[in-house]
Formats: C-alpha cells, structure tokens, sequence
C-alpha cells in the first residue's frame, strides 16, 4: 500500500508498505480522509516525545471497510465508518467508567501504533462507529478533533450566561467554539496572533482579538477560559482573564512546562483542570453532532492529496492563512 512515512524531523516521505492484516476482532479500513493534527505537526518537527520515526501517522480519519475479521460481528465490508483512535485496556477502573481516555494502556493509532496516512489502517471493531448517509468522509474525519471540543465544554462545567475566552484559533481552538455555542453559550472571545484564522472565528460569531491587551476592561472577568495552544503566554494570559472562581481548561500541549502565579490562584479560587482527548460519551455526542448538521469548517478545509503531505505539513507550520484544516485524501 501507498503510505505517508514520518522518518526524522521534517522528513515525511510516500513509501509502498505491506498491506496490514487485521486480526479476528478487527477490520480493514480503506482511508478516504485524514486530517492533519496540530500535534502531528510538532512531531513532524521533532517536538513530539509520543512520535518516533518510522511511524505513519493519522489518527483524524474515514473510510470504508475493506476487510472484517471472523469475530467482527456488527460492521462489514462497504460499511462507511470512522474511528475513535484511541485503543484502551477496557478493564481498569478509568475505562470501566467512561474515562477510557486516562487509561493506563492507551494506545494511539498514528503514535503507538501505524495511523492513517495511508491506503488502508487496522482498527479495533470496538473503535468504529457507523457514518450516516449523508455525513461525507471530510465530516467523518472531524469527528476526532470535535470530540475533544466537547471533552474541553464538558470539563470546563459552563452554563449558558457564562463569558468564554479562547486561547488559539487554530482546529481545537474554533472546534471548542462551536462545541461551546452548541451548548449555550453566546458570549465568546476568541484571541489569536493570526488575524486571517481571526476573521473564521468571526464568521462564526466570535468575538476576535489578536491579544488580552487588545480586550482591556475584558481581562480578569471572563467565567472561564480555554488554552488551545500550550504556551507560557496563553496559559498565562488564560488566569490573568478570568475573575475569581473562574475556571480554566489547559489542553494545548506546545510547551511540556510553564511557570504560573500559582498563589494568585490560590487566593483567588481560580480552578484549572487538564483536558486530554475525550471519553467514548464525547467522541459519540461529537458524532451526533456532525450528523445533525451543527459544526461547520468545512468553507475553511482544504482537502489535498496524500502524495503532497509534506507540503501541506509545511503550510500549517508556516504560512496556513485563512485555512483552519487540511485533510488528505488517500482514496
């Protein structure tokens, strides 16, 4: 099969690889699409610990079953799906309560294990969902990335009068969104230093600035606050935004560690949680979503060839302008 191959930093090569074969509780998935994520992106740079060459990546995927295994019993060939990347233990007490996304044993398809970027990738038939008729693959591979939107809102416990500050207006950052004004929330900022990802999140009825500074009298009362991106800065400027009590959500993972004034938000009662991925509940609701019509990114997708992979991996580091997602097509 054809596949996209991380081999070292800024090394992305098409490489022909053995077909996989899945085993007797997994099927084959032909690949139609496949986003590319921000943390492949580091990776691709050499900045990603969970990323070691050889590796295909992919994990934000859709496709087409082209080969069941003998004990698959609820999917079959032709079957268009998508995929919950992440394959869990099943039997610790994280995945036994819905919180499959802190297991211990968690593997990831396009990290630990061989991903997407390519012709055909094995997966779990617990890890498929069905893709109504009328969801398009391009909608099916957004299914990873939202779900980790709706991971963010859940975590971050908002109520609908409630004021939202986004860090980053990169996929997650507009993904969290929409994932917020789906569940009720109007008033949004939106902070980013690119003014052309800026004006999506104004056409999605955001408001959008380029720093905290540019809010003035907004800093330090927002209800709660999101980091998309992961930096000194954005984690900063996350509790210097909201007011007391407020809560914000850390989930961009740009730099490993950050110094914050942590007895400021001690006096303040300003909570922080971590949010990684997303439980199968997200990962469903997320798809649900889609399927109802309610997220849209699509006017600012560029779909492109697999072949043309390492190009498109340059443009989102260098020079991504008003597009917020390239997804290859492998089909």
């Amino acid at each position: 099969m054809k596949a996209l191959v991380y081999e070292g930093p800024k090394e992305l090569n098409i490489r022909e690889e053995a077909n996989p074969t899945p085993q007797k509780d997994e099927v084959l998935v032909r690949v139609a699409r496949a986003g590319i994520c921000g943390s492949e992106l580091s990776g691709y740079l050499g900045h990603n610990s969970l990323r070691k060459p050889p590796l295909i990546m992919g994990h934000e995927f859709a496709g087409t079953i082209e080969q069941v295994g003998m004990e698959v019993k609820n999917f079959k060939i032709g079957d268009r799906v998508t995929a919950n990347p992440l394959i869990t233990c099943g039997r610790c007490r994280d995945c036994m309560t819905g919180a499959s996304q802190r297991c211990a044993e968690r593997k990831l398809l396009g990290a630990h294990l061989p991903g997407a970027f390519a012709d055909y990738v094995v997966v779990p038939e617990r890890n498929l969902y069905l893709l109504d008729d009328h969801v398009t693959f391009e909608d099916g591979a957004f299914t990873e990335p939202f779900a980790c939107a709706v991971h963010i809102c859940s975590q971050l416990g908002i109520l609908p009068n409630d004021r939202l500050l986004i860090m980053g207006a990169g996929p997650i950052g507009l993904f969290t969104l929409q994932a917020a004004q789906i569940f009720g929330l109007q008033d949004i900022t939106v902070i980013d230093i690119n003014e052309e990802r800026l004006e999506i999140a104004k056409a999605l009825n955001a408001r959008a600035m380029t720093s905290l500074d540019a809010a003035g009298k907004e800093s330090g009362s927002f209800s709660a606050a999101v980091d998309a991106v992961g930096m000194q800065v954005t984690r900063t400027n996350c509790v210097n935004a909201v007011n007391s009590g407020g809560t914000i959500v850390f989930t961009g993972l740009h730099e490993d560690n950050s110094q914050l004034p942590i007895n400021y938000m001690i006096r303040n009662e300003i909570k922080t949680v971590g949010a990684f991925a997303y439980s199968p509940a997200d990962f469903e609701t997320a798809l649900a979503w889609i399927s109802k019509g309610k997220v849209q990114l699509s006017p600012w997708t560029r779909v492109a060839p697999l072949e043309e992979g390492r190009a498109c991996f340059e443009t989102l580091i260098s020079n991504p302008g008003k597009t917020a997602k390239i997804l290859l097509a492998v089909d």
